[in-house]
């Protein structure tokens, strides 16, 4: 027999309650009710509910003086706050008090259906499924209040902003989130902001209709409406455009987007988050980012650590990475030498984890004795590492957008993909003889193969 879900409502206005009761009671869900919030504490001393919504004015106090008492008490309680139409700062207020969601008077009774079935759904993920933060490696003081971050967060909708150096896994964290809360069944887009020309992202983000403008043939549905259900995160969100933010800001107020040449707005049920490895609030102060819409995708602020600053995690993100290669190799890899192992924990890693396992896939490429040497490693002089942030950004000083920097590797790349290619044909695709005239190890030549993608 399926239990019966039940829910708390908190408000002082008899006609919201009656419409609520009616609602959810339509639903399925059995619904009790309170107009004030120290009925409501009582209420919650004496039965576990698994929804809460709660108005924002109350004859004794807030509705947020409520929320925080659940967020404390009554942690696993997902709480909505009931606001007054247009009141932004009193939902971003809610949700920083850790609210689930917020619904606006009048109330939508679809926006609201939705909002109560994200929170059993949610309620429910909980209950048949673990954590997926294993793939967050390490146990450092850092790790640990990030993992419990997470967590926290994902039982909200707030818009959150991960902010982090390149390479730290800002990507990871938001699908972190995204996975652990009642979005998972739905889908997770990632969108770098910075890969999209900007004479297209209006087009990539939004959609557009059929003849809106040149080569448009047909019908395209936007980003925001392929994450329809699920989440949305832009990374390098500080490469939005200026017009395209004051655009981004009003589908995040609204929860609605206008394609491209489209006359009426698409409702959207979509959690945004955000991410950039750049200064946002210096580019707020120098009006390249829009104040107000950094204040909507900032409402939750959550910094990612640079590797160097939890240098302890090294040996077991290395010794993580070192078991996932074997696997894709399919055989046994060398082990790190202990005065490898000493190198790793001293470089400050300015790429961060990516470059870590960038390293570490050099080294087991390198490496032809019992153990992963020093010299293996080939780590950069820690001398030329003085301007740690420049480097980590990817951008070095002289060089606009890094074009000239990323240039150079593909130039080598396409000479190391030439040259294997001639040598495979020389030896009639036998590898070791291919490894042989080339001069590598046969590991080598099929860690080339492989990032190469010659496979």
């Amino acid at each position: 027999m399926a239990t019966v879900r039940s829910a708390l409502v908190v408000d002082d206005e008899r006609d919201i309650r009656e419409l609520l009761v009616l609602t959810l009671g339509r639903m399925g869900i059995r619904v009790d009710t309170a107009a004030d919030v120290a009925a409501a504490r009582a209420q919650l001393a004496a039965e576990k509910y698994d929804l809460c919504l709660t108005d924002m004015r109350l004859p004794d106090g807030s509705g947020l003086d409520l929320i925080n008492h659940i967020s404390q008490r009554f942690p696993e309680t997902p709480v909505a706050m009931i606001t007054a139409y247009g009141n932004v700062e009193a939902a971003v207020d809610a949700l920083k008090a850790g609210a689930f969601d917020f619904v606006t008077k009048p109330v939508d009774l679809a926006v609201l259906r939705r909002l109560v079935q994200n929170a059993l759904d949610l309620g429910e993920q909980r209950r048949v499924s673990q954590p997926a933060t294993n793939r967050l490696v390490g146990d450092s003081a850092r790790m640990q209040q990030l993992r419990a971050t997470i967590t926290k967060l994902a039982r909200s909708q707030a818009p959150v902003y991960i902010a982090g150096e390149s390479g730290v896994g800002k990507e990871l964290v938001a699908r972190l989130i995204h996975e652990q809360g009642p979005r998972s069944n739905g889908p997770f887009i990632p969108v770098n902001c910075g890969a999209i020309p900007s004479e297209l992202m209006e087009s990539e983000l939004f959609g557009h209709k059929k003849g809106s403008f040149t080569g448009a043939h047909a019908d395209k549905e936007g980003l925001f409406q392929t994450a329809n259900g699920g989440t949305l995160f832009l990374d390098e969100v500080a490469e939005l455009p200026l017009h395209l933010q004051v655009k981004l800001l009003r589908v995040i107020q609204e929860k609605n987007v206008r394609p491209v040449g489209a006359s009426i707005e698409v409702p959207l049920d979509v959690r945004i988050l955000s991410a950039t490895h750049k200064n946002l609030a210096k580019l707020v102060e120098d009006g390249k980012f829009r104040h107000d819409l950094y204040y909507r995708i900032n409402v939750i602020g959550l910094p990612v650590p640079a590797l160097r600053e939890r240098s302890e995690d090294i040996p077991q993100i290395a010794d993580a990475i070192l078991k996932r290669l074997a696997g894709e190799i399919g055989e046994a890899l060398p082990p790190l030498s202990e005065g490898a192992l000493n190198a790793l924990m001293k470089y400050p890693f300015p790429g961060n984890v990516r470059e870590l396992e960038n390293i570490l896939e050099r080294a087991v490429a390198l490496c032809d004795g019992a153990e992963i040497e020093v010299s293996d490693l080939a780590l950069p002089s820690v001398a030329a590492e003085t301007d740690v942030p420049t480097r980590s950004s990817g951008v070095s000083a002289g060089l606009p957008n890094g074009r000239i920097e990323s240039a150079l590797p593909d130039a080598l790349e396409q000479i190391e993909r030439q040259s294997i290619q001639q040598a495979l044909e020389a030896c009639r695709y036998n590898k070791t003889k291919a490894a042989a005239q080339l001069g590598i190890t046969f590991r080598a030549l099929r860690y080339k193969l492989k990032k190469l993608e010659m496979e």
